[in-house]
């Protein structure tokens, strides 16, 4: 499904929240929402493959990196899981790799910026928590929306 954010900030003015425009769009999936579903990392990935290896029932994965820009959370690998397993999109405050090969995949992520570097694997971390980045908190179970504008967040469904 197509979202325009600027629409949905127009006739939900009271509902949604605006995320700071930090994020660089990736995938060819350019608009993309959902429930949202929070990952809480450091560097490592493990987690984010258990989760992207789920079933996604489009829902949006957002993952609070910590902003990290010293290594990658999602790589191509991990994009392909998510469309396999019917995930909207992921939202990454963090890093990303394998921007190119992502670029040509039909999946939409938003992250901070792109590095070679894969994480460590230890496993880490903490699921379905409130996180908070881009100057607003993302809940589990509340929606996200994105698009070329930018990425919005309400505690109801908007679409």
């Amino acid at each position: 499904m197509s979202y325009q954010t600027a629409d949905l900030c127009d006739e939900n003015p009271d509902l949604v929240k605006v995320a700071d425009p930090l994020f660089k769009s990736f995938g060819k999936k350019t608009s993309f929402g959902g429930q949202i579903v929070t990952l809480k990392v450091h560097e490592d990935n493990v987690l984010v493959r258990d989760l992207l290896g789920e079933a996604g029932a489009g829902k949006v994965l957002v993952v609070d990196g910590g902003g990290s820009l010293r290594c990658a959370l999602v790589g191509d690998l991990l994009a392909k899981l998510a469309i396999d397993n019917h995930w909207a999109g992921i939202i990454v405050y963090g890093c990303i790799r394998d921007s190119a090969t992502i670029n040509q995949m039909d999946v939409g992520v938003k992250a901070l910026n792109t590095h070679p570097l894969k994480s460590v694997k230890r496993g880490r971390g903490d699921k379905d928590i409130p996180i908070n980045f881009a100057g607003i908190t993302f809940f589990p179970g509340h929606y996200l929306y994105a698009d070329e504008d930018g990425v919005i967040v309400s505690e109801k469904s908007l679409g």
